[in-house]
Order: C-alpha cells, then structure tokens, then sequence
C-alpha cells in the first residue's frame, strides 16, 4: 500500500510517499511560495528521492496548482517513483483542529469537509490551508482515490474536563468552544509509542512525559496510552515560551499592554506569536542555534532566555509528574530536543528528586535524528532522545482507515 502524506500551510506544500509494506519513504519535498511571485534564483520546488535532493523554482499560483506539480513529481518527472497516480491507494492529510467533533482520525466526505471548515475559527491559519490542500487533490485525483484527514488534536482528545476546561463562564466553552485541546498530536502519538517499544513495554503499561521543543514547542502528559493534559491550550500559544511565542503569561499583562500602547487585539496577537518568546527576550533571534552561539560568547540575554526556557520546562515536567502520580519515561523530540544538548541537561538538572541523572557524554554526542537513551535502563525514571516522524503517523492512520474500508 502506498500512502501519500500531504501537509499544506497558508503558502505552502510539503508532501511524503511512503510505501506501507516497510514503511519506506519513497519521495518526499516541498513546495513553497504559493500564490506568490519567484525572484530569479528562488528555488522555491523541493525534491528529495534516494538520498539526493533537488531543487527548481515554479511560479505556482493556486494549491491546485502546486498539487499537480507534485503529481508531475511523483509520477511523471526525472525523478519519478511511481508509474502512475493510480499506484496511490490514499491520500492522508494533516488537519490542525478537529475540535470536539474529531477524536480520531476520519474519511473525508462533505460532512467532514462542512465541519473541518466549521472549526477554522479555532485554527484560522491552519485549518483552511489544510482544506486547500483536500480540495487541491479532489480537483486533481477525484473521487477515487480516499482521502484521511489526521488532526493534531485528536490525540489530545482523551484529557479529561478537569484539564481543558478554563475557568471562564462556562457559555463560552458551550457557544465558542473556548477549552483546551493541544496540538502536536502526531508528534505526542507517535514517541510516546516509540518509547513504550525501546522500553519492551505495553504503553499501556507506562507513564510517560513527551517533550515536542521546536520552534513552537509542547509537552503532554501520557497516562497507559491516553493523554491527561498538554501545555498548549485554545491556541498554540499557551504553555511555555518558545522561539517567538510568549507561552503563558498573566492575562492581566494583555490587557495592560493593549491599553498602554492603545493597541487592538489582533496587534497583541502578533506581538505575543510573533515577536516574544526566546526571540524576545535574547534580542537575538528565535533559532535555538544562534541562542547556543550568543549563550557560549557570554552574552547575557542568550543565557537568560535559555535559563528561562529551561526553567519553564523543568516546571510542567513536574506538574505532569504529579498530575500522573509519577513517571516511567521522559522523552525529548523535534528539532531543539534532538539536538539541544545544552538544554536537556539544564532541564535534566532539575530533576533530581525523580533520581534522574543523564549521562551527558551520550547527552553530547547524540545527533539528530538519532535515538538516545540518556539514563541506565535499570533507573527508575528513563529518560530518552527520540526522531519524531509525525508524516509516519499520519501514513499509519490513513492505511488503517483505508485498509478497513
């Protein structure tokens, strides 16, 4: 069986053909700058097959557009991997928010096209381009080949209302759906799995604490298998601070500054999404990398929003361990947790009364994409670096659905 994964931001296109036999991948890339001009040299077309990667530019202006470039990719390019399209059994989509509606992933038909549409309120950057992306392929493929949609919230579903209700007039959890619902489902999903593997334990036997640090960052609390609470909330915002995201912060403190600065809402969004977080308070940047590079200078900024990164982590690592009555495995993944050395020992640090203790040489020279344990498989807290594959959920979904059909 083979899957194609497709992701579709408001301006982009990334895609993965996998081969579900042994779960290879065979193609995967990208598309950027969709509706928008190319400058000369702006190759804007990614191309990734056996190892090599290839890039062109291509002025694409609709998704419709950019789908058929991937069809031409996959199927009729010089670095073609399949005969014709007809080889696809199933397409499987990335859906930000699936609201209460969606604690599973689900065949997509008008109904669910209506109500996917119907929560875009709740994901307004997200949910329509990921409905693009089903229309694109509708447009292209028709009808005959099945199309999933997985949503980033759908693993989060299982939380009880002790921990996504807001302690707000409950009107606006029954008119608006204002609650917590998390994101980053597919990357929670599939590490907390993959940990339960490496320990050669039943998931539903363990504890675990996932730890999703990128850019935008998140950690969920897996009880036996089911998620009992998350760091991000209504939005992707709330939690902890991240690369230009504020995370949680006193509500009064939003209100002050709007009426400080005589600012709208929509101003104080961009603000707290876009202009906060480590990038902020480092006055450096939002890439981790360059925090490291400044923090190793000395520079005093780099090193505080690093501390308080760090701090904050430390923190909800430890309310989950008292909201699950303890924990088996903690597991650091994505892009800062594959390869934040600094930032996992300093979390690390902080947890000796779990009688954690790292082994910083494996801490030091794990790279990503490499899987890590960093204490003695005998401990009783085990703490782990694992590869998220977020596009590998989403496949494994999709082939589940379809084979069942």
């Amino acid at each position: 069986m083979k899957i194609l994964v497709i992701n579709c931001g408001s301006s982009s296109l990334k895609y993965q053909l996998m081969d579900m036999t042994d779960e290879s991948v065979l193609c995967k890339g990208a598309i950027e700058r969709i509706g928008l001009k190319i400058n000369g040299g702006e190759e804007n077309v990614i191309v990734k097959v056996n190892g090599e990667k290839y890039t062109y530019d291509k002025e694409l202006p609709t998704h419709t557009d950019a789908f058929n470039e991937v069809k031409y990719i996959l199927s009729e390019s010089e670095y073609k991997v399949i005969n014709s399209f007809n080889e696809i059994d199933a397409i499987g989509h990335r859906v930000v928010q699936g609201g209460d509606k969606y604690t599973d992933s689900v065949l997509i038909d008008a109904e669910v096209e209506k109500n996917i549409e119907e929560l875009s309120p709740l994901a307004p950057l997200h949910n329509p381009a990921n409905l693009q992306g089903y229309r694109a392929c509708l447009e292209i493929v028709g009808p005959d080949i099945p199309q999933v949609a997985v949503f980033d919230t759908a693993f989060h579903s299982t939380m009880p209302a002790k921990a996504y209700m807001y302690a707000v007039p409950y009107e606006y959890y029954e008119k608006y759906g204002v609650r917590r619902y998390g994101f980053h489902g597919t990357s929670h999903k599939f590490v907390s799995h993959r940990v339960a593997e490496k320990m050669g334990k039943d998931i539903k036997d363990i504890k675990t604490i996932t730890c999703h640090l990128g850019n935008g960052s998140s950690i969920a609390a897996v009880k036996y298998g089911k998620v009992v609470d998350t760091s991000m909330g209504f939005t992707p915002l709330d939690g902890f601070m991240m690369g230009t995201r504020s995370g949680g912060v006193d509500p009064s403190v939003v209100t002050f500054i709007e009426k400080k600065l005589g600012i709208s809402p929509d101003e104080m969004d961009t603000i707290l999404n876009k202009k906060s977080g480590v990038n902020a308070i480092s006055g450096i940047s939002s890439d981790d990398r360059d925090i490291c590079a400044a923090q190793a200078e000395g520079n005093e900024r780099a090193i505080l929003a690093h501390e308080m990164q760090a701090y904050e982590i430390a923190k909800f690592i430890g309310s989950y361990v008292a909201a699950m009555n303890g924990v088996d495995a903690i597991v650091f993944t994505g892009g800062i947790g594959e390869n934040g050395v600094w930032l996992r020992s300093k979390i690390c640090s902080y947890l000796g009364y779990l009688g954690v203790h790292i082994n910083e040489n494996i801490n030091e020279k794990t790279q990503k994409g490499a899987e890590a344990e960093l204490t003695d498989p005998l401990d009783k807290v085990r703490v782990f670096i694992l590869a998220t594959d977020e596009e590998l959920t989403i496949a494994r979904d999709t082939a589940a659905i379809v084979s069942a059909l």
